[in-house]
């Protein structure tokens, strides 16, 4: 994976004022060729499609002068919304290194049209374009974000780790949401990743934006470990699965060597 994508991390933020001339054919290609080709899932077993359309293949509240959209789909298996967010956050990041804009939308639906020539559930768009406002962060403190000690019982002083958790931490999240806790052991090098449960109330629109929303913390953290020179692998741990935090529902564990 390129290592431009860890240092993205740390600048990228959401885009909401976009030219409105439309990226050219060969920025086009540029993204396509990366999605077609670079993009890691967290499952590969789980098909996702996407594609770059116009602003009029889409419906609902669009972004304000935003002229493309990336709709995801994904077949409706177990983990499919998480590893939707882990995937294409691949996709954010890459844009953010091109000098392009992007954003996480939940409101715009795809029409008639690419719903019917698509396989799977439509779950979320990126929309894309030039900014017409500052593209990157100046530094951290510019991250509306929870603490470390707010999202993590694991304590601080292993490097690893700390790089880690900082990484997960400045994930972008549906409402700023922030649904993620981590548990783990830097000694036996294992990161645990739960998602606050939704009330009832609010379950029905929460929950799988929550859900990618773990995904992409997940790939931040997946990105921290490959810049540590680790190899981590995504693996079900029983004993974590079992004892989640209160008010939290396990999502995966990432193994790492």
């Amino acid at each position: 994976m390129l290592p431009e994508l860890y240092d993205a991390i740390f600048s990228r933020k959401a885009i909401r004022k976009f030219d409105p001339t439309p990226l050219g054919d060969e920025v086009v290609t540029e993204i396509k060729t990366f999605m077609d080709n670079e993009l890691v899932p967290m499952n590969a077993g789980i098909a996702i499609q996407h594609q770059i359309v116009a602003r009029k293949d889409m419906r609902g509240m669009l972004a304000t002068k935003a002229q493309q959209y990336i709709p995801v789909f994904s077949e409706p298996k177990e983990g499919y919304a998480v590893n939707v967010g882990f995937t294409m956050q691949q996709v954010d990041l890459f844009l953010s290194t091109k000098g392009i804009g992007s954003c996480w939308q939940a409101m715009p639906r795809p029409g008639k049209g690419l719903k019917s020539a698509a396989s799977g559930e439509y779950l979320i768009a990126l929309v894309i374009g030039s900014p017409v406002e500052p593209l990157h962060r100046k530094d951290r403190s510019e991250f509306a974000r929870k603490t470390v000690s707010q999202i993590s019982s694991i304590p601080p002083g292993d490097a690893v780790m700390d790089d880690v958790l900082e990484a997960a931490r400045l994930a972008p999240s549906g409402t700023n949401n922030q649904p993620w806790f981590f548990t783990g052991d830097a000694e036996n090098s294992v990161l645990h990743a739960y998602c606050r449960k939704a009330n009832a109330l609010l379950k029905r629109i929460f929950h799988k934006m929550n859900e990618i929303s773990m995904g992409i913390a997940l790939c931040h953290a997946w990105l921290a470990l490959e810049h540590e020179g680790k190899t981590p692998e995504f693996v079900v741990d029983g004993a974590a699965r079992d004892h989640p935090p209160k008010g939290y529902s396990y999502i995966s564990s990432l193994h790492f060597s």
